[in-house]
């Protein structure tokens, strides 16, 4: 099975890469924002995305080219699996995976207690797992699964 794990940069990266024994087991790539740190994704195959953020004009053209390098990079590893933990930049690999068929796994972020993220909210409806740390987001998301931290 191969499993592409998927998160932008900085916390929501931090967070998913505490699921690193997991990333071992399986044939795992990484998808982040391409910034000015580098990231330690050790020996694991990793792609990079564009950062964006929502209130910036390149917006628009920036989810565009995330959305082409998305399709490339689906195409070049056919994941099975993309666990993702947000945000925005991941919106589109997420949403292609899905239309290929294949399965989606969203992490709601630790950082959010009483709200959920925008992120979230989107891909609610096409995560086949949608997992919460804060029993507070049942109210948004009935249907998630409750796992507390996982820090």
């Amino acid at each position: 099975m191969r499993i592409c794990f998927a998160a932008s940069s900085g916390g929501h990266l931090a967070e998913l890469m505490l699921l690193r024994p997991l990333m071992e087991c399986y044939d795992s790539f990484l998808v982040t924002e391409k910034t000015s740190y580098k990231i330690d994704a050790q020996d694991m195959r990793c792609y990079f995305l564009v950062q964006i953020n929502r209130r910036e004009r390149s917006f628009i053209p920036r989810l565009i080219v995330n959305t082409f390098r998305s399709l490339k990079i689906y195409m070049a590893e056919r994941p099975d699996v993309v666990v993702c933990t947000g945000v925005l930049a991941t919106v589109p690999l997420c949403l292609i995976c899905k239309l290929f068929g294949k399965k989606l796994i969203y992490i709601e972020s630790f950082a959010k207690v009483k709200s959920p993220t925008m992120t979230g909210k989107l891909l609610y409806p096409f995560a086949d797992r949608f997992y919460i740390q804060w029993q507070e987001l049942l109210a948004f998301y009935p249907k998630a699964i409750w796992v507390g931290g996982i820090y």
